[in-house]
């Protein structure tokens, strides 16, 4: 068994617990996830199975679709809704759909963010949400990420004072991006506490929720024995990256992960996928050392 499941996680469920039940559902070890979702969050998990367990970081390296709701009026430990109030105010002035566009406008583009303390960022080897469970608050290094896209979903044209303010956005956004930091900026943009109080994954990389499957739909498959349908190729996983297509005597070196000579085409590409019959052998990239070379970083058929 070797491809790409789309997970539509439930809530309540750790990316962990999701491979843990697709292991035992399956009857198989080789399984793995493409990163990590917060329990409350649901939505677009692709889980890799089988030989397709080489390609997660190349999954992982992909840009992300959300869905969130922005709650004003509220700050949590979490800077979502599991957590905690930090501080919480009452809506003392009128706040308008065309305010919250246009903070969310200047927040398109390379923007500086902080790991909220509750995450799996690790710190001295010790993920942040240890220490923050210990009550130990941790310098954290902030670090650059990319805000492709933030659309208003649904909004009031106009929020009164007084008023529990909520809005929904969609944020297209580079790998790292934490949506919960984000809902806090606009929060203070905006002139108030804020917070993250719901968020669905849309969309990661090529895979959105149209290809995504419940736990339900998963168990059903395995009782009829056709989860293979369900399962997305290797080939048509990295079809995002590029190709370079080989013949038949360089696909018996390509399978001993042999160093080539770097194609012309390729002279361009850090990293591309190497076909042979339309079957991806392996992942190639420029030699970091010896010009005019390519090497393996990971081949698919020995």
């Amino acid at each position: 068994m070797e491809g790409v499941l789309i997970l539509n996680k439930p809530k309540g469920y750790t990316s962990h617990d999701c491979v843990f039940k697709i292991r035992k559902l399956l009857k198989t070890k080789k399984v793995g996830h493409t990163g990590t979702l917060d329990p409350e969050v649901t939505g677009v998990l692709p889980i890799c199975i089988g030989n397709a367990t080489k390609i997660v970081e190349y999954l992982t390296a992909e840009e992300k679709t959300y869905v969130a709701e922005v709650t004003l009026g509220r700050s949590t430990t979490t800077e979502d809704q599991t957590g905690e109030t930090v501080d919480a105010v009452v809506i003392d002035r009128k706040i308008t759909i065309e305010e919250i566009e246009a903070v969310t406008k200047r927040l398109i583009g390379e923007i500086d963010q902080t790991p909220p303390m509750y995450s799996a960022v690790k710190i001295n080897g010790k993920k942040l949400y240890e220490y923050a469970r210990q009550g130990i608050e941790i310098e954290r290094p902030t670090r650059k990420v990319t805000i492709h896209n933030i659309d208003i979903v649904e909004a009031q044209n106009v929020y009164e004072i007084g008023d529990d303010v909520k809005f929904t956005i969609r944020v297209t956004c580079s790998k790292g991006t934490y949506i919960r930091t984000l809902a806090v900026t606009i929060g203070e943009k905006l002139g108030f506490p804020a917070h993250m109080s719901s968020l669905v994954r849309t969309q990661s990389g090529i895979f959105t929720l149209n290809d995504a499957i419940s736990f339900e739909q998963l168990e059903e498959m395995v009782q009829l024995d056709n989860v293979h349908d369900a399962l997305i190729p290797i080939e048509k996983a990295l079809r995002g990256l590029p190709a370079l297509t080989i013949n038949d005597t360089v696909a018996e070196k390509v399978k001993n992960g042999a160093v080539l000579p770097l194609p012309e085409e390729m002279k361009d590409e850090d990293l591309f996928v190497v076909y042979y019959e339309g079957k991806c052998l392996a992942i190639y990239m420029k030699h970091p050392t010896k010009e005019g070379l390519m090497k393996p970083r990971k081949v698919f058929h020995t």
